[in-house]
């Protein structure tokens, strides 16, 4: 308060009265006078209340100089609309939020602003000429959460604001004058805090089973206390778990939160993490106009107010999908993922789907566009994926794939096994990471002749056999997910399988028979070993591919690789060569 008293003081215009000064400052005159007190006896201001030189190299200290805005995230709970800018720039009444918490720190004097950018980076770039800002890379936004960016921004820690870009507050929560450190709580009590602030500003953990105050993400950092903090952030280079986590945990230091809390109500900020909440608090908002939303307004002939329980599902290996309800019904929208365009011909995955739509052992599609891969289906409830580990449910999937292939689908289109290794090949570029590449292909290619001498009559073959594809619900048993579907020998389907389980050669051995029915001859198995080469360099192309474009699937795409390097000896031993 102190701070707050030498301040107006020093901003006064003509002699400001105590009784002013309460009535502006919204404490009691008892209180004034004895601020007053305590400033005259620190030399801070004289008799007459002016402000000493002292006085104001106190209030230079005490004024915020700068602000670290976190803004690198991709914010996935904002699903579908983070597919086109991220939730930093979203609008509210036709303000950007990120514009706004810009504004408001100019207000104060704060203009030496730092954003640590990531996912959609470039979006940010018109700010550094429109608000003269600063921008820092964070390249590793895709793998830890916000403790990177506030390390790469902690020589800026000292009199600074840490904040979150997507939080709106009704008021300007920052000011001219900072005593000392804070992080801002609300008063709403949640279940995941465990932190309560107290009547006079401490922070007290509280037991698990106890409900503590909402943590808002905005922080002010005092010189002394920025030393602190910046010597924990660099103890992160020891501990590296630490970037897998929010740099709020830092504030707690042997049990004990090492920074007082300050309240704000509940009701004057809004923290916007989904479409639901940015479409609660602004409903003419222009990024509530997505082309995923109108589709389901106009398929499902609803308006998007009476869109709930929006969330993202896991990542796919080629599409973003998210999980929305409508009354009682719920729903999966796609949205083609990144270069999907590139591998993916979305008119032949329509024609298949319109071979197929009477066929009740897939999902429900409601919407699906040819041309650019948009997708609105039914949610199968109560269902489950295959357990690649419970021999009876593969067994299902097994006689599921065995009822494809005898029907009487057929579309005009093939899967060319081989065709689609060269493609992908060029779309990763010319160089693979695999040093044994040119020699490790030059086998596979050498299986084509065997693969198409002995290839069965080609049927309408699913080709993305994944398990996770086979939907398990109470009565029935779904395949989903055609985008790769075309005519192939019926065989390639069980090599699939094989290698997205990443089954070994007895489990494998075991797949084939629980196709066959334990009547699978040993050339056909020599074949299938063959197609298990064959398409774990197609897969280990894509994955290089999508590598590129800065997507990683860890151990699946060196699996990949190792089957087509295995298989291809175990098949060219077989036939003698």
């Amino acid at each position: 308060m102190n701070a707050l008293i030498l301040e107006t003081l020093f901003n006064k215009e003509k002699g400001i009265s105590q009784r002013e000064l309460a009535s502006k400052l919204g404490i009691s005159l008892g209180k004034v006078n004895e601020e007053l007190r305590q400033l005259k006896n620190n030399g801070l201001i004289t008799q007459n209340n002016n402000v000493t030189e002292k006085g104001e190299k106190v209030l230079g200290a005490s004024h915020p100089q700068r602000a670290i805005i976190l803004a690198a995230g991709y914010g996935m709970r904002m699903v579908p609309i983070n597919m086109e800018e991220p939730k930093g720039l979203l609008e509210v009444n036709q303000e950007p939020l990120i514009e706004r918490l810009i504004k408001q720190l100019h207000k104060v004097g704060v203009y030496e602003i730092h954003i640590v950018v990531g996912f959609m980076k470039e979006h940010y770039e018109y700010l550094i000429d429109k608000y003269d800002v600063e921008l820092i890379v964070n390249s590793h936004y895709s793998e830890y959460k916000n403790m990177y960016s506030l390390l790469l921004a902690k020589d800026y820690l000292a009199n600074s604001y840490i904040l979150p870009c997507d939080v709106w507050f009704k008021g300007n929560p920052f000011n001219r004058i900072e005593n000392e450190s804070y992080y801002l709580f609300s008063n709403q009590v949640v279940n995941n805090s465990p932190w309560r602030v107290q009547p006079r500003g401490s922070v007290k953990k509280i037991p698990l089973d106890q409900s503590g105050n909402r943590m808002v993400g905005l922080a002010y950092i005092s010189s002394k206390d920025a030393e602190m903090l910046s010597q924990l952030l660099e103890e992160i280079q020891i501990n590296k778990e630490l970037l897998y986590g929010f740099w709020e945990t830092l504030l707690e230091q042997d049990k004990k939160f090492i920074l007082k809390g300050k309240i704000i109500s509940n009701g004057d900020f809004k923290e916007i993490n989904s479409y639901e909440e940015l479409r609660d608090l602004d409903y003419n908002s222009n990024h509530l106009q997505n082309d995923a939303i109108k589709i389901i307004e106009e398929t499902l002939e609803i308006s998007p107010k009476k869109i709930k329980n929006i969330r993202v599902l896991k990542k796919g290996m080629t599409n973003r999908s998210f999980f929305f309800e409508h009354d009682s019904n719920k729903y999966i929208m796609r949205i083609p993922g990144k270069g999907t365009d590139e591998l993916i011909d979305r008119q032949s995955e329509y024609d298949v789907y319109q071979t197929i739509k009477n066929m009740n052992w897939t999902e429900k599609v409601l919407y699906l566009n040819p041309d650019n891969g948009y997708k609105l289906s039914k949610f199968i409830k109560n269902s489950h994926n295959c357990d690649t580990n419970n021999s009876e449910q593969v067994q299902e999937c097994m006689n599921l794939l065995r009822k494809l292939h005898h029907s009487v689908f057929k579309v005009n289109h093939r899967f060319d096994l081989y065709n689609q290794i060269n493609f992908y090949e060029e779309l990763r570029g010319n160089v693979s990471a695999y040093r044994d590449y040119d020699e490790v292909k030059e086998r596979v290619k050498k299986l084509r002749p065997f693969i198409e001498k002995n290839a069965k009559k080609e049927v309408l073959c699913h080709i993305d056999a994944n398990p996770d594809n086979f939907i398990f619900s109470k009565k029935h048993l779904y395949l989903i997910d055609w985008e790769y579907a075309g005519m192939q020998d019926p065989d390639i389907d069980i090599a699939m399988f094989a290698i997205y389980a990443m089954y070994d050669q007895q489990k494998i051995d075991k797949l084939i028979q629980f196709y066959y029915h334990n009547q699978c001859d040993s050339l056909t198995k020599q074949k299938i070993y063959a197609y298990i080469a064959a398409c774990g360099l197609l897969w280990s192309n894509w994955c290089e591919y999508k590598q590129s474009l800065g997507l990683d699937f860890g151990a699946y795409s060196i699996a990949q690789y190792r089957y087509a390097k295995e298989y291809s000896k175990k098949v060219l031993n077989y036939l003698g060569e």
